[in-house]
């Protein structure tokens, strides 16, 4: 079983979106992540507390988020998935929000084996 398997589609939704955050502001805390992505932050809090204990991510006294390695591997695979599928769709005439709802959905149950031929096949055909 692969790690993204064994966390779950939420914890990759979890970790993906501190990436993203991070890469926009300069300290991510629990209630950005609930706005982000629109859950509550009783949910947000508990998914913190797993994905500490999983060791996904650390909390430093002011509550700020950080992905660990181990968390930024993973979050950074969902989301280079996500973004290679939203273009695909999108460049194959799917409507950009359709493409970017399917790609989400897809990010989290294609295999690892299959998103590389995937990919490699598609980049193929654009040469």
């Amino acid at each position: 079983m692969k790690l993204e398997e064994s966390i779950g589609e939420s914890m990759e939704d979890y970790l993906e979106s501190i990436l993203v955050l991070s890469q926009c502001i300069d300290r991510v805390r629990s209630v950005d992540v609930a706005s982000y992505l629109g859950f509550s932050k009783p949910s947000v809090s508990h998914a913190v507390k797993l994905m500490v204990n999983q060791e996904l991510i650390s909390l430093n006294e002011n509550k700020i988020i950080t992905l660990t390695e181990k968390g930024r591997a993973i979050a950074q695979e969902t989301y280079n998935r996500h973004l290679f599928f939203t273009d695909m769709l999108t460049a194959i005439g799917v409507p950009k929000e359709v493409a970017q709802e399917d790609a989400c959905r897809i990010e989290h149950v294609i295999s690892k084996e299959s998103f590389e031929a995937i990919k490699n096949y598609y980049k193929k055909t654009q040469e």
